[in-house]
């Protein structure tokens, strides 16, 4: 029988036979597994080494030129999409009417630090120490340092790696083997790898490290608008509290008048145990909110000191004695509705987070193709410790490997859906941020001027209410009128001041909504959180 002369082949035609099958598997949804290793260099030290490997294996050599020049040819190729930014298109103008004095500024100056609009030192003062002791923003900070240092260990995977290594040991053979013999074998060496970067993974995924640490620099921002909003909105119903304690203790008074002139009437014989027994539960229902009055001022206290970072009771001493509520500024200056996306810093966390999550369909789909695998190794062997010091005990070797994952059930393709899913899903988060930031910064503006109209109603009510109050009591003492009518006019007085000093409260409450939903209150960093959350929007 007659064979086939056998005939080796060329490194170029090795290379087009990898081609060819490199565009057949691309068509395939299941890849058959199988590593190609290139052990091209392996154990060779001297010329006459690399001279005999091209008898052994003509087409070794060619193949590894194939090898590097793909190196060069795919070293700009990044695979998976490339990142655009979302469009989103707000409205022109704001859809609530502006009123209560809320107009629209190109540059809102007073937005970065809107806890000086007004005008309260002891506010101030709780926002430069929640500023500096909050745990919640040195854990936000921390969350900075985390991004930096994992965007580092991406970075680490574009460069080679370098072992250093030394061995010392001794055998004996066996008597049965022939003559006894000891020993001795002393190596050093070092050992480099490098698995270059084909199509982009590595670099992917130094894209998406970039984008979370951008993300964790707003997240820091974030935390910090709320952080300054809770301190403002806990110090508003402390003084709230404190505002309605003082509305129900100056009512006591007033009605334990009430009630000791119903008993002298009684005593008199001008009036009957009814009035007494009606003034005495009126006066006691108002003594009955004393209690929760103090208990939310205590809670308001004990929240307060928990934002800046120390223990309940902290702040007691200082923020014991009644205080106004803080002033409103005389206008209150807003951008237009696009300056959300600016200054919203959850809106630009989000953004960034769609960034990385891009990326990473990057990073998923370099695994489609082949890796090469770069490895080395130079050292010293010798029998004695002092052969090591001697470079004729010198060796080297050099390998490089290339290795394709061509099945795995579609597990990588499965993996490339779930990364898409997921930036799916990033897309649509940033575009819920930015609807709820229009939705809450509506919301505000509509609070803050509908708030200070029904305060201008309260007020005129409390008038009326205590006019009313002053003509039952001057008619229920000369007889011309019975107690259900001064119970009626003391109970809707005290409803409507105790309205009234809630409304104050609410307006300011409102104002500072507003100034959180417009994302103010950026420069209460300290200088190392302004460095920290600067290099993480870079």
């Amino acid at each position: 029988m007659n064979r086939l002369p056998l005939r080796l082949l060329s490194g170029k035609e090795i290379f087009r036979l990898k081609l060819d099958r490199l565009s057949f598997l691309r068509k395939q949804e299941s890849r058959p597994c199988k590593i190609l290793s290139i052990p091209a260099f392996a154990g060779m030290t001297k010329r006459e080494d690399f001279q005999s490997s091209r008898v052994i294996l003509p087409g070794a050599i060619s193949l590894i030129v194939s090898a590097f020049a793909v190196v060069f040819l795919a070293g700009c190729a990044t695979v998976g999409p490339n990142y655009v930014p979302p469009r989103t298109t707000p409205p022109a103008a704001w859809n609530t009417p502006l009123q209560g004095g809320i107009t629209v500024s190109a540059d809102p100056k007073n937005l970065a630090a809107w806890w000086t609009t007004f005008n309260d030192p002891a506010l101030s003062r709780l926002i430069d120490r929640a500023v500096a002791g909050n745990l919640d923003l040195k854990k936000a900070a921390a969350r900075i340092r985390e991004a930096r240092a994992r965007r580092g260990l991406s970075k680490a995977g574009l460069y080679p790696t370098l072992d250093a290594s030394g061995s010392a040991s001794r055998s004996r053979g066996s008597a049965d083997m022939g003559p006894v013999a000891t020993t001795d074998l002393f190596s050093a060496g070092l050992d480099a790898s490098w698995e270059i970067d084909l199509f982009g993974g590595v670099r992917r995924s130094v894209e998406a490290a970039d984008a979370d640490l951008q993300a964790a620099g707003e997240d820091l921002h974030n935390t910090l608008v709320s952080l300054l909003a809770e301190v403002g909105l806990n110090y508003v119903d402390l003084r709230t509290a404190q505002a309605r304690l003082s509305v129900t203790e100056t009512s006591l008074k007033s009605l334990e008048e009430t009630h000791i002139l119903a008993q002298w009437r009684a005593q008199a014989g001008l009036g009957d145990e009814l009035a007494v027994e009606q003034a005495r539960y009126n006066l006691e229902s108002a003594r009955s909110q004393i209690p929760t009055l103090l208990t939310a001022i205590a809670e308001a206290q004990n929240r307060l000191a928990v934002l800046l970072g120390e223990a309940p009771g902290a702040v007691h001493a200082e923020l014991s004695k009644p205080e106004p509520l803080p002033s409103l500024p005389p206008e209150v200056a807003i951008g237009v509705p696009a300056d959300l996306l600016r200054q919203r810093p959850d809106v630009r966390r989000t953004e960034r987070q769609l960034a990385a999550q891009t990326a990473r369909i990057g990073v998923a789909t370099a695994d489609l193709y082949p890796k090469l695998k770069l490895s080395g190794a130079i050292g010293l062997q010798a029998l004695t410790f002092g052969g090591l010091f001697n470079t004729a005990n010198a060796f080297s070797s050099g390998s490089s490997g290339l290795t394709w994952r061509v099945f795995d059930a579609g597990a990588i393709r499965k993996n490339i859906e779930i990364q898409s899913a997921l930036q799916e899903q990033s897309l649509i988060a940033y575009e819920s941020a930015v609807l709820g930031a229009q939705e809450e910064a509506e919301n505000a503006i509509m609070a803050f001027a509908q708030e200070q109209r029904r305060r201008q109603s309260l007020a005129e009510a409390a008038r009326s209410a205590q006019a009313a109050a002053e003509l039952a009591g001057i008619k229920y003492r000369a007889g011309l009128i019975d107690f259900t009518a001064v119970l009626e006019a003391e109970r809707s007085l005290l409803g409507f001041r105790d309205q009234l000093a809630q409304s104050d409260g609410a307006i300011v409450t409102n104002l500072v909504r507003l100034y959180k939903a417009l994302g103010g209150g950026w420069t209460a960093l300290s200088p190392g959180e302004k460095e920290m959350s600067a290099n993480g929007a870079k």
